[in-house]
């Protein structure tokens, strides 16, 4: 097969080692092509996955309509606030029975949209596919046991991915909810940045233990408003997730936070991550859907206060710990 990736990120890059082990054709096309020229003269993505070789039949693209030629699956390995305009440049080229999967993990800002919903509005959504799931770019690069999940409307399509990325060190199952894999995957993003301000606050596990907790609440509350299913925020694309982006060094929203937690703004701490942090942009997506559905997710809020500097952050936690007292687990 040929795999096309548009854009060369940290993700879509380890995604493509995967493929490419397996005998199939990589193509990578991005718009930054002094980014793309050092990929190809190192077969290494030393600006976003430094020390991970890309070996195999690696073809590098600045021409969109060369990337896309023949391609059949094309993966949106891009930021989800540019997913819309990286869709729309590339529509017209993709092969007519090319499957398409987007890995992004956000909503966009100014429409409350999901991803799919933004391709649903120019693509069939029967070749459709969303991957999400607890998965750090940096240890899928060098072969590190990995579980994530696929769904599309059509199962078929979602097993050509299943059988296409899956290998001894990926595991890949399907999953029928596919709004419930896009919420989970994007506001988990919200709740590592609240992760990583309890970290830089210098609070302790037990803290961030409960932020995750009653986080999970929050997402799935907002989730089944808006159609998911609960159970999909018990799995890899929600408490799997959420485990991974709040725990480790790894995650950008994590390492974002903490710098937050320290004392840096958060436009300060965002250029320190050096690559995009969409946990600081879907954190007004994920306010303003609750607030439309009328879901209580005070965490989500309190973060979303902290970094638009609404609330300092110790008198959020402050306001946090001191709401009304009230059960635990309803319905």
């Amino acid at each position: 097969m040929t795999v096309t990736f548009i854009g060369a990120g940290s993700w879509g890059t380890a995604l493509s080692t995967i493929v490419a082990a397996k005998g199939h054709r990589i193509n990578i096309f991005d718009i930054d092509t002094a980014h793309l020229q050092r990929m190809e003269d190192a077969m290494e993505n030393t600006d976003y996955l430094p020390g991970v070789k890309l070996e195999g039949d690696y073809h590098f693209y600045t021409d969109n309509a060369e990337a896309l030629k023949d391609a059949d699956v094309v993966v949106f390995s891009l930021p989800a606030q540019v997913f819309r305009v990286a869709l729309k440049a590339a529509i017209d080229l993709i092969p007519e029975k090319a499957v398409v999967m987007n890995i992004a993990k956000g909503i966009e800002q100014k429409t409350l949209k999901r991803m799919s919903e933004v391709a649903e509005e120019y693509f069939d959504m029967d070749r459709y596919v969303v991957l999400s799931g607890p998965s750090h770019a940096e240890e899928v690069g060098i072969g590190m046991p990995t579980t994530v999940s696929v769904s599309c409307r059509n199962i078929e399509n979602a097993k050509v991915i299943q059988e296409l990325f899956g290998c001894d060190y990926f595991r890949i199952y399907t999953n029928d909810d596919m709004i419930g894999m896009e919420l989970g995957g994007s506001l988990k993003n919200v709740l590592a940045v609240g992760s990583g301000i309890i970290h830089g606050l210098g609070y302790g596990d037990n803290t961030r233990a409960a932020m995750m907790t009653r986080g999970i609440a929050e997402m799935t509350r907002l989730g089944v408003a808006l159609g998911a299913k609960s159970e999909t925020f018990a799995g890899l694309s929600g408490i799997g997730d959420l485990i991974v982006t709040c725990t480790s060094q790894h995650s950008r929203n994590f390492r974002c936070g903490d710098l937050i937690g320290q004392g840096k703004k958060p436009e300060e701490a965002m250029k320190e991550i050096g690559m995009v942090v969409e946990g600081m942009f879907t954190a007004e997506a994920a306010v303003e859907l609750a607030h439309r559905c009328g879901v209580e997710m005070p965490i989500s809020e309190a973060i979303y206060n902290v970094i638009t500097g609404n609330i300092d952050v110790r008198e959020a936690m402050i306001d946090l710990m001191g709401r009304p007292y009230k059960k635990e687990i309803v319905g």
